[in-house]
């Protein structure tokens, strides 16, 4: 019984991953770009208004934000995985350690 118990709490990992890299990063990007949308207004909207929102273009610099180092910290592991390092957050702050 803890074999299965085991087994499925790694898939449930491996879907909490799966749903958070591979949907929630794309979906960041999209309410990034719906976002600088709205901030530009005018024609970038469905509906037509002409004065831009400066709360749509912080809001969409946040989401693209988070996004960038979603992929750098990604990439970081991905490197220092195949040159003998692990990718640790000791007080919030990514650093390699030697494995």
């Amino acid at each position: 019984m803890s074999q299965l118990w085991l087994a499925l709490q790694a898939g449930a990992q491996v879907l909490f991953a799966a749903l958070l890299l591979g949907a929630g990063l794309p979906a960041i990007f999209a309410l990034g770009m719906r976002s600088l949308a709205y901030g530009a207004g005018g024609t970038a909207e469905v509906a037509v208004e002409s004065k831009p929102r400066p709360v749509g273009k912080v809001l969409a610099a946040v989401c693209f934000g988070v996004v960038v180092v979603a992929i750098l910290l990604g990439i970081s592991w991905i490197v220092g995985t195949g040159m003998g390092y692990s990718l640790v957050f000791d007080h919030l702050i990514p650093t390699f350690r030697k494995k």
